[in-house]
């Protein structure tokens, strides 16, 4: 059986209740004191851009995979509890986030930083619990999908970029 994955991620995704629109909001929300003239679908391209990588693809949905299986109670003892909890010291889901942001150098790893930090929008509603389920890895890919639209938006107003820079 073949498996969109792009469509799939984005439907995993939806699943929990993120959308393009809200990391492009995000994108659109961070990278607006630098680039006064960014629009909305500028973000959306880039955030649908990072997601057509298929090692994007993997890494989400390895984490919404696991952050599923622990909200069903599958995963053993103790790492159930380390997922359902969120254990601050667990950095698993950190770690398989930052798959995504190193596709995109630096930039893509500090935007990481401050979004893992600041949890605006969408992040913060994961990582709050105000969705039901396990969210653990959830907050944080979203996170670095953003950072990676971030960068590779920052990264084209380069002059010289071209989209087979990304």
């Amino acid at each position: 059986m073949k498996v969109d994955l792009f469509n799939y991620t984005i439907e995993r995704l939806k699943e929990i209740g993120v959308s393009i629109d809200d990391m492009a909001e995000l994108v659109m929300e961070v990278q607006k004191k630098y680039y006064d003239d960014i629009t909305i679908e500028e973000c959306r391209h880039h955030v649908l851009s990072v997601l057509k990588k298929r090692e994007v693809q993997h890494t989400v949905i390895t984490g919404l995979e696991l952050d599923r299986l622990a909200k069903e109670g599958v995963v053993e003892e103790p790492l159930l509890s380390i997922l359902r909890r969120d254990e601050p010291l667990y950095g698993v889901d950190e770690i398989l986030a930052l798959g995504i942001t190193n596709v995109y150098g630096t930039i893509g790893l500090t935007n990481f930083g401050y979004l893992d930090k600041v949890k605006p929008g969408v992040i913060a509603e994961l990582n709050n619990k105000k969705r039901e389920g396990v969210h653990t890895f959830a907050d944080d890919l979203v996170a670095a999908i953003v950072a990676a639209a971030c960068s590779r938006l920052a990264h084209s107003k380069r002059s010289d970029f071209t989209e087979e820079d990304e």
